[in-house]
C-alpha cells in the first residue's frame, strides 16, 4: 500500500508527487540453516512474480495475496517466525490463484528430488482443490495418461 502524496519545492515552488509505503513491523525470519534475517517483503513479492510468470492472473490478485500475506506476517506475536511457515502461507495463496503457480513455487521451495514428487504434489493439488481454482485452467495431469501409469 502507498500514500500518495502532493508537495512543493520550497525553493522553487515546484510541485511534485512522492509516494511513501508504511513501514511494515514483521519478525525476523529464521531460515532453513537457523541464520536469522529481517523480512524482505521485495523477496516475497519476487518469489510470487516469478512463480507467476507469464500466467493467466490479474495484477489486482496478486497485489490483493501479497497484503493478505503481508497482514498475516505482521500479525505475528512472536519476534522471528521460520521462513517454512511463510513458505507455506504462499503456497497456499498461490493454490488459490493458480495450480501452474503452485507446482512452479513448490517445486523450487521443496526441492523435489523424482518425477514422482511432482507427480504425488499434483494429484494432491487436484484432489484437495484448495480454494477457488480458476475453471479456465486444464488439468495438470490428463487422467487417462495418469491411470495408464498406475497400470504399469
Amino acid at each position: 500500500m502507498q500514500i500518495r502524496r502532493r508537495r512543493e519545492c520550497s525553493k522553487c515552488s515546484g510541485r511534485f508527487n512522492t509516494f511513501e509505503s508504511p513501514e511494515l513491523k514483521a519478525p525476523r525470519v529464521i531460515k532453513t540453516e537457523g541464520v536469522r534475517e529481517a523480512f524482505s517483503e521485495s523477496k516475497l513479492r519476487e518469489g510470487m512474480m516469478k512463480a507467476l510468470e507469464k500466467r493467466p492472473v490479474e495484477t489486482r490478485e496478486v497485489e490483493r495475496s501479497i497484503r493478505s500475506l503481508l497482514r498475516e506476517i505482521s500479525s505475528v506475536e512472536d519476534a522471528e517466525i521460520p521462513s517454512s511457515l511463510i513458505g507455506e502461507w504462499v503456497m497456499r495463496e498461490l493454490a488459490r490463484l493458480d495450480q501452474v503457480a503452485y507446482i512452479r513455487f513448490a517445486s523450487v521451495y521443496q526441492r523435489f528430488d523424482d518425477i514422482r514428487a511432482f507427480t504425488e504434489l499434483i494429484e494432491r493439488l487436484e484432489n484437495e482443490n484448495p480454494g477457488q481454482v480458476d475453471r479456465r485452467q486444464i488439468s495438470l495431469l490428463d487422467r487417462q495418461a495418469r491411470d495408464r501409469g498406475r497400470k504399469k
